[in-house]
């Protein structure tokens, strides 16, 4: 199996169609969720293809966006898909994130915080970005129960693959609860800390609308896909169709809670 440090963020166009069409929903709900004033100058950590980027431009009238992804391919895709003047996109992640003088009113992740490798580190240093008064925030899939194609996937790979409970996002990750994510926020140093549900429906065609992104080899699910002997690819899709709740018309809905949370910069 791909070891969890190849979750494989290599190509925008795979991402669009395994997570895209997910996470620009969520990034709508999540800004509205963060409720901000307009006018502010916002930076986007881990933008991906620019999911939360677009959903701030079209909710929050930002002044500016600065949206940064280590994954150059992710940049180049982000910055084809939206063509906004108030937006500037650079590849760059936590460690290295881009500096404004006065700060910024709003330092933003969506569906990134856990794939940080020091996710207390990676707050901090966006909290030392922020303005005094400017809010801090990110948004995480509820891996382990609300999440819950993923959560269908990981369960069936994990009955015809016991060790893929390594790669699970759910077991990878605790942090992404909210109990979790507020203490991570206020060890931090990050004041008036909340956090909430954030939830989209995710509705599937057929089960060929639900399999085919996870071919794409981007990211931790469709990487375990890509390693499979073609025997164990064939039993997965077996344990797959008896799992997943299947309506008459072949259809397949599901819902996905992510959590958002939030905190001040201190004044």
């Amino acid at each position: 199996m791909k070891a969890q440090s190849g979750d494989g963020w290599n190509t925008g166009a795979t991402y669009e169609d395994f997570m895209g069409r997910w996470s620009r929903p969520l990034a709508r709900e999540f800004v509205e969720w963060i409720d901000s004033a307009p006018g502010g100058h916002w930076l986007d950590v881990g933008t991906g293809t620019g999911a939360l980027a677009e959903a701030v431009c079209t909710l929050s009238d930002p002044a500016s966006v600065v949206a940064c992804d280590p994954s150059e391919p992710f940049v180049t895709s982000a910055r084809e898909r939206l063509a906004d003047l108030r937006v500037t996109f650079e590849v760059g992640g936590v460690g290295n994130l881009p500096v404004r003088e006065d700060g910024y009113d709003f330092v933003v992740s969506g569906l990134a915080l856990n794939f940080f490798p020091d996710p207390l580190l990676a707050v901090r240093e966006q909290r030392g970005l922020t303005r005094p008064g400017g809010t801090v925030a990110a948004c995480v899939w509820d891996y382990a129960e609300g999440m819950q194609f993923l959560r269908h996937f990981w369960d069936a790979a994990i009955a015809i693959e016991p060790s893929a409970v390594e790669l699970d996002e759910g077991h990878r990750f605790p942090i992404c609860g909210p109990q979790a994510l507020e203490s991570l926020f206020r060890t931090a140093d990050l004041q008036e800390v909340r956090s909430a549900p954030v939830s989209i429906p995710t509705s599937f065609s057929g089960f060929d609308d639900f399999w085919r992104p996870l071919l794409g080899g981007t990211g931790p699910a469709p990487s375990f896909v890509s390693e499979l002997s073609e025997e164990k690819r064939h039993a997965l899709v077996d344990e797959l169709t008896r799992r997943l709740p299947t309506q008459s018309d072949r259809t397949i809905e599901l819902q996905a809670r992510a959590w958002g949370v939030a905190g001040l910069q201190g004044r």
